[in-house]
């Protein structure tokens, strides 16, 4: 059976160097997982009033999600936090998908999730909210994860060119996901 790996990517812009860095995770999954990109731009903002009946955008995500051995967050940093986006699908993922039982089972229930990002500053931070509020919604965290700044030159040409030791972190964090799916 195929290992099926969902990248989030967190910045919505088309290019971004978020994304960029998920290309270069995939290239290093080619073979060994599947990988597909999650689409939630038509996830509207949480309300609890948008929850019954489910609306076809969260059940076509929350669907891609339960499919998924695991999934990898490409986050950028937004004033030293998790960008509102992904924060608000993450919400919506976490509830429960039978709200009769509202601490049942979500689609985030034990999927495995590790985090990369691309930012020039605040990684510590960004990584420190993954890390507390992953395992709070139920997830299994894989570490490591993987820190790259925007080199110089991408600011000029738009693309992300990662250094030698973070290529090698990224290597390490894809080894990582693939075992803990084994």
């Amino acid at each position: 059976m195929s290992k099926k790996i969902l990248f989030i990517v967190g910045s919505l812009r088309q290019g971004s160097f978020n994304h960029q860095m998920a290309e270069k995770a995939e290239a290093l999954l080619a073979g060994k997982a599947e990988v597909s990109y999650l689409d939630y731009t038509q996830v509207p903002v949480f309300n609890q009033e948008l929850e019954t009946p489910t609306l076809p955008a969260l059940e076509k995500v929350r669907q891609e999600v339960l499919e998924a051995d695991a999934i990898w967050i490409f986050s950028p940093v937004y004033n030293f936090s998790i960008p509102g986006p992904v924060k608000n699908l993450l919400d919506w993922l976490s509830r429960a998908l039978d709200l009769s039982e509202t601490r049942g089972p979500s689609a985030l229930q034990d999927k495995l999730v590790t985090v990369s990002s691309v930012a020039n500053a605040g990684h510590d931070q960004l990584f420190a909210i993954y890390r507390d509020l992953l395992p709070f919604v139920r997830t299994q965290v894989v570490e490591p994860f993987t820190a790259s700044k925007v080199n110089d030159s991408a600011w000029a040409d738009g693309k992300l060119e990662l250094d030698p030791e973070v290529q090698n972190q990224l290597e390490t964090q894809a080894d990582a996901l693939l075992a803990a799916i084994n």
